[in-house]
């Protein structure tokens, strides 16, 4: 009796016992961790699977139990599997997480606290240890993790490929007996439309619109970026899911795409025909002395001095490419550019002979005998010639004649007096007679009496000849 008794207590404190190590769990976690209805327990978050650009600058992302850390690229991390992983208490653990700080001082190392061992590897950067990376599973019960009393590692789950286990919504069991995410996105069990783009999440999936389009309702709509606050500089373009700047005439987009920068025509292609200036958005052509724009305002015309006056010069003007000249008849010279005057052959340079002297008119010049005296006339002066009385053939001839020359400019307005003779009274009973004998051959002189004297006018009607 006694026997079947104390095996009855026996009985019970064993159920007793077996009582008091099952699993006591709690449905809430702290940060960093979620809870697994499969295992009934606490799981950590892969931070770097699900938060879009976890580290910045350049830094790769390492998950770590209840968060992870940002390591340069060139960082490796090398788990030290011979070192014992002691027993550390999970609140310790994900404060040792959350404490890493990575330092770049000499050793160019990484150091957290709670960390089983850390060393450098020479030219590779930082080293992590096998407890900071591998971590411990959670073994207390402080801030609501589960409590396990039972000393295996519970993360070891028996490969047994006959047992079954029950799998959350989004999950499905792997060949190690766990369970793994669905990724419905490579599956293509997804529902997302053709203009969308499917992410994968942990148990799940979202359907998002591709960059440069908005939701709207059920479709994906473009985004207008122009009519946003101003990009560009000068003008937007919109295109579907993006945009694109452009500048006005006379600016070209910078380096950033976004700025307009004026264009230096006069630089890159000078268009102007002479003298090109450049403005901000365009250029303007100038043109040298002497020419003028032309009607396409790039090239320059040559100006015709000599038709927008008459008075440039006294004589002739001649145009020419920039500018003009002046130019005098024959036997005239230039002076001052616009002036002629005339040339005095009888003091330069004449072909008169040594018996014949030189007269210079305006324009030219004559040679005349020096005696012009033709018989029975003798030269008494310079430019007279008498007959003598004593000479029976002057009876009938003119006492003397006198030789003068003149020249008339052709430019003389007419009519108008050339000269004036007068007769003399020094013989009486004398009767003057005077007439043009020679060189009036075209009628353009003519003879008047001023007075009663015996005043002679010789008048030019018309362009005057020399005589």
């Amino acid at each position: 009796m006694l026997k079947a008794l104390f095996l009855t207590m026996l009985t019970l404190a064993l159920v007793k016992s077996q009582d008091t190590e099952e699993t006591i769990t709690y449905t809430q976690c702290t940060d960093g961790y979620e809870w697994d209805p499969v295992r009934q327990q606490c799981k950590d978050i892969d931070e770097c699977d699900i938060v879009p650009d976890a580290c910045k600058g350049g830094m790769k992302c390492v998950n770590h139990y209840g968060g992870y850390l940002c390591l340069p690229k060139t960082a490796q991390i090398i788990v030290n599997n011979e070192q014992p992983q002691q027993e550390t208490p999970a609140a310790e653990t994900v404060g040792a997480a959350a404490n890493a700080v990575a330092t770049s001082g000499a050793a160019g190392g990484v150091g957290a606290s709670g960390m089983a061992s850390s060393g450098v590897v020479p030219g590779t950067g930082y080293v992590a240890s096998a407890a900071a990376v591998a971590g411990p599973e959670v073994q207390t019960g402080r801030n609501n993790f589960v409590i396990r009393r039972n000393p295996a590692d519970p993360q070891r789950i028996p490969s047994n490929p006959s047992h079954r286990i029950q799998c959350a919504t989004g999950y499905e069991q792997s060949e190690h007996n766990i369970c793994q995410d669905i990724d419905e996105c490579t599956a293509g069990t997804h529902n997302c439309r053709a203009d969308q783009v499917c992410i994968n999440l942990r148990g799940s999936f979202a359907c998002q619109c591709p960059p440069g389009y908005q939701k709207r309702g059920e479709q994906c709509v473009d985004i207008d970026e122009c009519t946003m606050p101003p990009y560009c500089h000068q003008r937007c373009v919109n295109t579907p899911g993006s945009f694109y700047c452009q500048c006005s005439p006379g600016f070209q987009l910078a380096a950033n795409n976004y700025t307009c920068v004026d264009i230096n025509e006069c630089d890159a292609s000078n268009q102007c025909a002479q003298q090109c200036y450049n403005i901000l958005g365009s250029f303007i052509c100038q043109c040298n002395q002497g020419y003028e724009l032309s009607s396409d305002r790039l090239n320059c015309e040559d100006i015709d001095e000599c038709r927008t006056s008459s008075y440039l010069c006294q004589y002739q003007c001649v145009n020419e490419p920039g500018k003009f000249s002046c130019m005098c008849p024959q036997g005239y010279q230039v002076v001052r550019g616009r002036t002629c005057q005339d040339i005095n052959e009888c003091e330069t340079t004449n072909e008169c002979r040594e018996d014949e002297m030189c007269w210079n008119y305006h324009g030219g010049f004559r040679c005349y005998p020096r005696n012009p005296c033709q018989d029975p006339y003798v030269l008494t002066s310079e430019n007279r010639c008498v007959c003598p009385v004593s000479n029976a053939v002057c009876r009938e001839l003119p006492q003397s004649i006198v030789y003068k020359y003149m020249s008339i400019r052709s430019d003389r307005s007419v009519p108008s007096d050339i000269f004036q003779i007068q007769a003399t009274t020094i013989y009486a009973n004398t009767i003057n007679t005077f007439q043009i004998k020679a060189g009036n051959e075209n009628g353009e002189f003519y003879l008047r009496i001023l007075s009663k004297a015996a005043v002679l006018s010789l008048w030019v009607a018309t362009i005057g000849k020399h005589i």
